[in-house]
Formats: C-alpha cells, structure tokens, sequence
C-alpha cells in the first residue's frame, strides 16, 4: 500500500522583535526549535516591530481648553524620522539573524512596522494575517512591575486566538 503524503500549507510565524535581548533571545529560539523547511512543512516568518505610537502634546490656554501644540513639526519630523530609523535597524537586525541561522532561501521572511502599543500592533498584524503562531520574548518583570508596566506577552497570550509562545531567556548565573 502506497503511502499518502499530505502536503501541509506553509505555517505563518509571527515573532514580535524589538530592541532587547530578551527579543533577540526568542528570535533565535525560534529559528532553531520552531522553523522549519523541509519538503512537507515551508515556514513563512513575520518579523514584527511596533513603533511608539505617534504623540501629539497639546498645550492648554488659560481656559484649560487645548489651544496648539507643543512640538514643532522638524521635532515632530525629527522624531518620525528617529522611530523610523530605530524600527529598520532592529528589523535589519533580525533579517540577518535568520539570514545566518537558515542560510537558504527556503523560508519566506517578512518585515513589519506599525505604529501603536505592541500589544495591540501584535494582536491586530496576527488576527489579520491569519498566523498559525506568535513567538515573542519576555522580559521576565516581577509582579509590581508588571502591574504599572502591563505585560506584552501575557496581553497576547490571553487575547489571541492562536498558539502564543513565550520564549523566556535563561538567567545568567554572573559566574556563581
């Protein structure tokens, strides 16, 4: 009896990357315990870096209505250009890292930059690109700082549909 051979469609791997280590960390993670491109499994990433949400400071007149803006537009292009600038290195960054950890042009990798809270860019880029998983790093904050700060992974974790795994780096032991 022949064996039947199912081929399975490309799996979409979104990992959410930004300038940590601990990003750097699950980026790696990823590359070499979940991506895969063998004949019956084709893998497609989704680099994804979510730039600080555009900030209007507005100024208050003696009302305390909002009466113009703080910021010029050169400091507002300035900034734009500074955000733009961040989100291609890290993103440059990454592509190299699967460059160097693939070396074949198997794997599709595709970068992203949007704008807003990374909580909401992750969850929003992988609901509509339909992901098949959410790789992302943690920055391991304790339960005060997770409280003020909020958690990225735990705010995915809980509101995506699809598999969410936290790649957490490994404590250095500082030579102990």
């Amino acid at each position: 009896m022949a064996e039947v051979v199912v081929e399975r469609p490309e799996r979409r791997i979104l990992v959410a990357v930004d300038e940590s280590e601990e990003s750097s960390y699950a980026l790696s993670w990823c590359l070499e315990n979940i991506v895969s491109s063998s004949s019956q499994n084709k893998d497609s990433l989704i680099l994804l870096y979510a730039k600080p949400p555009r900030t209007l400071y507005p100024t208050l007149d003696g009302t305390g209505a909002a009466a113009g803006y703080i910021l010029s537009s050169d400091v507002m292009e300035s900034m734009e250009r500074y955000n733009n600038e961040v989100a291609a290195s890290v993103l440059d960054k990454a592509k190299r890292e699967c460059s160097s950890v693939l070396n074949n042009d198997e794997i599709k990798v595709e970068t992203m930059a949007e704008y807003g809270d990374p909580r909401d860019v992750i969850c929003q880029v992988a609901e509509r690109m339909n992901v098949d998983v959410v790789v992302m790093g943690s920055h391991g904050y304790g339960l005060i700082q997770r409280t003020f700060l909020g958690s990225v992974s735990n705010h995915c974790a809980q509101n995506l549909k699809c598999p969410v795994l936290i790649v957490k780096k490994p404590k250095s032991n500082g030579g102990n």
